[in-house]
């Protein structure tokens, strides 16, 4: 099936998507389908689960073992509760007594999950695998699994497959797996990019079901921009980085109370910092399309919404999502949004270039200006590593975010100001930037082994 808005787009908590939520969704469906398994579930009397690569690496620092074990006591990302929940995995560390699925107590614990931080699977460098025992610790189950970027979770067995299995043109369904099939979709029927989404998402929601879903997604960004400019403090985690977005906010509301357009980019850079804050202290964001690039999409949508003269805001918002969810599903399709992968530029670059396509067709631009958007804001994020300091979404993610939304609105005025018309195609930047993660070396793929993550480490960094 296609790639939807709501894959790309997903309520859970930070921070990182890849380490975070879709290890918490690995776990909590492994949990209910050992049990429910009616061969294995009666046997079930204890588990184990293995992490490899980048997921050994960092784990520590992005939350994958609490993650983990909230997610094996039958946690959902999108509802579960931050606080409560880190509280519970603290007292299971402590007294033990996780309930399997919310119903079988077993021994594990947060310290039994096994590292394995030098051997990466080949499939994919996020690996895990779980495990099932019987009374005597016999293997009943063993079920290796991946998360490959912005919370999806792959069986191995499906690793060899397109994510997307994409479905046949039907009556009223604008279907694209390329930048330039969707620029035909949109050329032949005269439809803009917004439209061609829409229509796809039809095959699975009523269009007032996608808007109001499109809505709810814009409501939890924006309530995490809420929470992140007024949370001071220090971040978790051992690198002391001091919450910047409350004193920005109470200094920059004083100069400028009214929100001026000669201020726009200050505004925009400090909503990238709020909600990546909030995502680096473990809060509640909204992939886009991952954590670690969370905040460029949101930052951007708020530019939209209050500097675009005589819009509607919610349409402005259907619309910019629905353009970004069709650019963010052609990079998940060819190329990867996973750090782990490719490095940075799969998710600062993804959410940049989704953004500036967003934008530009918010601000009125024609389909092949909205390719030429997302082409341009990913050319110039071309080789982006991901090297986060000490394996935290703190130095340089967040900056990083603040620079991206910058980025992607000075990308989306490029293509405004042109006809449509370019050198470097949306498919060939998407195709270069997929070769140029496959030739990354491992160190600057998201295991904390070089650049700025060995560099810049604090004598008094605690060990991982």
């Amino acid at each position: 099936m296609s790639i939807s808005l709501f894959d790309l787009f997903s309520i859970g908590i930070g921070p990182s998507s890849s380490h975070t939520v879709g290890p918490m969704r690995a776990a909590a469906l492994f949990a209910r389908e050992a049990l429910e398994d009616r061969e294995v579930g009666p046997r079930v009397a204890d588990v184990g689960v293995h992490l490899y690569g980048s997921l050994a690496a960092t784990g520590q620092g992005h939350g994958t073992l609490d993650a983990l074990v909230m997610g094996l006591e039958g946690a959902d990302p999108e509802t579960v509760d931050p606080v409560a929940g880190r509280e519970r995995v603290a007292a299971i560390e402590r007294d033990g007594g996780l309930l399997l699925d919310g119903r079988l107590p077993v021994s594990l614990r947060p310290s039994s999950i096994v590292l394995h931080p030098l051997t990466f699977l080949p499939q994919h460098s996020n690996g895990m695998t779980f495990e099932a025992y019987d009374e005597n610790g016999e293997t009943v189950l063993s079920r290796p699994m991946f998360s490959v970027g912005g919370g999806f979770v792959v069986d191995a067995a499906d690793m060899d497959r397109s994510i997307a299995e994409v479905a046949s043109e039907e009556a009223g369904h604008a279907i694209f797996t390329t930048g330039d099939e969707l620029m035909r979709v949109c050329e032949e029927r005269g439809i803009s990019v917004s439209s061609a989404m829409m229509r796809r998402e039809l095959q699975w929601r009523s269009e007032d079901e996608v808007r109001a879903g499109a809505l709810r997604i814009w409501e939890v960004m924006s309530e995490c921009i809420e929470r992140g400019v007024r949370t001071p403090g220090v971040l978790p985690g051992g690198l002391d980085v001091t919450r910047r977005a409350d004193s920005w906010y109470d200094s920059l509301s004083a100069e400028d109370p009214d929100h001026s357009a000669i201020n726009a980019l200050e505004w925009v850079s400090l909503a990238a910092l709020a909600v990546n804050e909030e995502n680096a202290a473990g809060g509640r964001v909204v992939t886009a399309p991952t954590n670690g690039a969370a905040g460029i999409i949101p930052a951007v949508l708020y530019y939209a919404t209050h500097y675009l003269p005589d819009t509607d805001p919610d349409d402005v918002a259907v619309r910019f999502l629905l353009t970004a969810g069709a650019i963010g599903s052609l990079y998940k399709e060819h190329a990867s949004i996973s750090g782990a992968e490719v490095g940075c530029q799969g998710e600062v670059g993804s959410a940049c270039s989704m953004a500036a396509a967003a934008l530009a067709e918010v601000m009125g631009a024609k389909p092949r200006q909205v390719e030429n958007a997302a082409e341009i804001a990913m050319e110039h994020n071309l080789g982006l590593t991901c090297d986060p300091v000490g394996g935290l979404v703190q130095v340089p993610c967040i900056e990083r975010n603040a620079m991206a939304a910058v980025k992607a609105i000075t990308a989306a005025r490029f293509a405004l100001r042109g006809t449509g018309e370019h050198f470097v195609s949306l498919d060939t930047v998407i195709e270069t930037m997929r070769q140029t993660g496959k030739d990354m070396s491992e160190r600057y793929k998201e295991t904390a082994m070089g650049g700025l993550a060995v560099t810049a480490v604090p004598v008094s960094l605690p060990e991982c």
